[in-house]
């Protein structure tokens, strides 16, 4: 037995579609929309080899205004050295006046509190704070 499709007026019942256009994918050195260069969180992903920053504190960084030059990446890094030397978890690291809460494990930046912020603020789920 063959079993066939039936014909309507010459045309088989669900015409094939062919799948919608996938948009290319970005380039790498993708810059911000009307931007010249990488994107501010390209750039901060580059200039970092051993820390890593989370969508939620390169929000942060940009929302609140705050700078992260390459001395301040430094000093972050040292201070998520030292946490891990002492076996932490997750750590705030103090630089500057800037507070960053750490994964030290994956070495990622959960957030960014700067000193206006950090008034009448708790930070829970930590169990290091470094001053770097």
């Amino acid at each position: 037995m063959s079993s066939s499709i039936p014909q309507m007026g010459g045309l088989s019942p669900l015409p094939p579609t062919a799948p919608p256009a996938a948009a290319p994918p970005a380039p790498s050195g993708a810059t911000q929309a009307g931007g010249v260069g990488p994107s501010f969180a390209e750039a901060l992903q580059q200039s970092t080899g051993g820390v890593q920053f989370s969508k939620h504190a390169l929000e942060r960084l940009q929302r609140r205004n705050i700078g992260a030059n390459t001395a301040t990446i430094r000093r972050l890094e040292r201070g998520v050295d030292m946490a891990a030397r002492k076996n932490a978890r997750d750590a705030v690291v103090m630089v500057d006046n800037t507070a960053f809460v750490v994964s030290v494990k994956n070495r990622t930046v959960i957030t960014a509190i700067d000193a206006a912020q950090m008034r009448d603020h708790v930070f829970t789920n930590i169990d290091s704070a470094v001053v770097a």
